[in-house]
């Protein structure tokens, strides 16, 4: 079951006209958010990071707060898996094909979906994934949740089409994310985050990894991540909401580090599953 316009009903049964400006412009922003036993993961800070997408774009939200709870909550409860990830659709709507704002502002089109939520195979855990580089070619307000997606979908592709799961990204010699993730590094056992900024998505997992990494004295830095250090790092972690944590054992064809998950990653992997169960499974 999913929610379009102010109705529930099956996704086969969704419809949208041909001039609503997402599909004419991908004028209009996403949000998705992991949902565990049921339980919304973090649903103030997905509908904040929503909000600032919004914001960025001038489209005011369509629903507060408590409106999107109980959305949310019936898509949830119209779907089977336990475990779910919500996909959230907000377009500027239906209007004649112009570049500006239409005026007067028409109803945005308001899209939600759920989908099982993928566990990362044990055998990536054990082994690692391979990923690329790539020149971080996006715009440069890469903070807001665009659905206008397609740098991404060409600098994914790259490392599909090269045998890998992901492209690193690096603008001006400087690491900032990946083409679906967020990327961190590690030298000499400290944890390297590049800095939420303009250049890159503030991922919710991507805060859940530091959090978790200061409470379990694993120390990190929150700064600008050299491409020299990303190269020559002992470890590189890939996160996000539907890959939980990874490695990246192999990049551009060369070992990370030993080749194998580090003992970095396997620190946070496991706190990282004890935090699921006892925090994000909460109600």
């Amino acid at each position: 079951m999913i929610y379009l316009n102010g109705q529930y009903m099956p996704i086969e049964e969704a419809r949208i006209p041909v001039l609503d400006r997402g599909f004419i412009f991908g004028d209009g922003v996403y949000e998705v958010i992991p949902v565990y036993s049921r339980h919304a993961f973090r649903l103030d800070e997905h509908l904040r990071r929503l909000k600032h997408s919004l914001d960025g774009i001038r489209l005011a939200s369509p629903h507060s707060d408590e409106e999107w709870a109980d959305i949310l909550g019936r898509v949830i409860a119209g779907n089977e898996a336990e475990d779910q990830y919500l996909y959230l659709h907000i377009t500027r709507g239906v209007a004649r094909r112009d570049h500006a704002f239409p005026n007067p502002p028409v109803p945005p089109t308001v899209f939600v979906m759920s989908n099982p939520l993928p566990k990362p195979p044990d055998h990536l855990l054990a082994t690692g994934i391979s990923a690329v580089t790539a020149e971080d070619n996006r715009w440069l307000r890469c903070d807001i949740k665009a659905i206008s997606l397609l740098p991404n979908v060409l600098l994914r592709q790259k490392a599909i089409d090269e045998g890998c799961a992901e492209t690193v990204l690096m603008r001006n010699s400087f690491l900032t994310e990946g083409a679906a993730s967020n990327i961190f590094a590690v030298k000499e056992g400290m944890l390297l985050a590049p800095p939420k900024d303009n250049l890159m998505l503030p991922g919710i997992t991507y805060d859940v990894i530091l959090e978790i990494a200061d409470a379990n004295g694993i120390p990190f830095e929150v700064r600008r991540v050299s491409a020299s250090e990303v190269f020559h790092a002992d470890e590189l972690l890939l996160t996000s909401s539907t890959k939980e944590v990874l490695a990246i054992t192999r990049l551009d064809g060369k070992p990370v580090g030993a080749g194998l998950p580090g003992p970095v990653f396997r620190r946070m992997h496991a706190l990282y599953q004890e935090f699921k169960h006892k925090v994000m499974r909460a109600k």
